[in-house]
């Protein structure tokens, strides 16, 4: 049954143009092509990627960290309750007011004391600066040299120049060495940030952010395997483009330099906008939407990945509006943070400035340090 499902699937109908088959796409001539066991390398890639993220967070993050200043508040600690840790961790974060009346007569605290010990409880599980910043530095990284790698692999290429050229003998293109290690390197990074997800900080899109991994996977592991190995490239690097440029922002915003943070992210809206509204959509989905349909009738294949494709850009629409939203208050002098996806989900009102609690609801006496320049939420 296995074998039988197995078979169904990987139907060459399915996935590949009107009279091509799998067998023409099996290595010969000195040709190479891509091949779905192929995908199976990115799973090691990947944890790769998280041993390398480890040791680079420790070796270059950290002390990048220091020098620019990074520093963490001195959060108060809510004092050991019992009775509100277990509906803290079993049933909700933010309780309410029948909660608190209740939670208030079983811990023998006054309600305006249950409510600071959930603030400040919250605020202990809230992600560090350093932590935020370790993790833009990793990606600002990677991004920035898989762009590099992407336009020195592109930019000699004749379908960089002439979309045309992306669907000319398709899909008998060969495989050339230099795509392969982009498409696997690309891959084994997403599925790290898959597999990282759930230790990372939440963020304001963190849904979108899951969709968008997934939809990336599922995309180059197609387009791997159907030889859109052409346009995949290209898709990469557009997407690679802005990247880096938000990751910047982010970290320059966490050691407080908001005049550079600002100015970084001025350009980053622009390749944003530049990249994802109108080169994806007007070149890459007119690439693959319409140019097919001049060699071949369209298919399942062609269809699911134009579908997945969308979804792509349904997402870039969703940032930009969180964008232009920022843009505005920057305009407007009332920019407080970073809109696109730097918002923990955990997010308070109002932080911890008040004095320490005389009747023994915190267990740390320090006082807040007034640290708003770093607050990068």
């Amino acid at each position: 049954m296995l074998q039988t499902l197995c078979d169904a699937f990987w139907w060459h109908k399915l996935w590949l143009p009107v009279n091509v088959t799998w067998a023409d796409l099996e290595d010969q001539e000195g040709r190479v092509y891509a091949k779905a066991s192929h995908l199976c390398v990115t799973i090691p890639l990947a944890f790769l990627f998280l041993i390398l993220r480890y040791l680079f967070e420790i070796v270059v993050a950290s002390p990048l960290a220091r020098a620019l200043g990074v520093t963490d508040q001195v959060r108060l600690k809510a004092a050991h309750s019992p009775v509100l840790e277990k509906f803290y961790s079993c049933c909700s974060k933010h309780p309410r007011q029948s909660d608190l009346d209740n939670l208030s007569r079983a811990s023998g605290f006054t309600v305006r004391q249950v409510e600071r010990w959930f603030r400040r409880r919250r605020n202990q599980d809230r992600p560090s600066l350093l932590k935020k910043f370790r993790e833009a530095s990793w990606r600002f990284t990677f991004y920035l040299l898989a762009f590099i790698a992407g336009m020195a692999l592109l930019v000699d290429k004749p379908w960089f120049h002439d979309l045309h050229e992306v669907w000319r003998e398709f899909p008998r293109q060969t495989m050339l060495p230099s795509q392969y290690w982009y498409y696997m390197i690309e891959l084994g990074f997403y599925w790290s940030l898959l597999f990282s997800v759930a230790f990372d900080v939440k963020r304001k899109d963190f849904k979108e952010q899951i969709v968008h991994h997934v939809a990336t996977i599922v995309l180059i592991s197609f387009s791997w395997c159907a030889n859109y190995i052409r346009v995949g490239t290209l898709i990469m690097a557009v997407h690679d483009a802005s990247d880096y440029f938000l990751e910047s922002a982010k970290m320059f915003n966490y050691a407080g330099w908001k005049e550079t943070c600002n100015g970084i992210f001025v350009v980053f809206a622009a390749v944003f906008i530049l990249t994802r509204i109108v080169i994806f959509p007007f070149w890459i989905l007119h690439c693959t939407w319409v140019y097919p349909m001049e060699i071949y009738q369209p298919f399942f294949g062609y269809y699911f990945f134009n579908v997945m494709l969308w979804v792509l850009q349904c997402l870039h629409v969703f940032w930009a509006y969180l964008i232009l939203g920022m843009a505005h208050k920057f305009v407007t002098g009332k920019l407080e943070q970073d809109e696109r996806s730097d918002r923990d989900e955990t997010d308070i009102s109002d932080e911890e400035a008040e004095e320490p609690a005389k009747n023994g609801l915190v267990s740390n006496g320090h006082s807040m340090q007034n640290n708003n320049h770093h607050k990068a939420d």
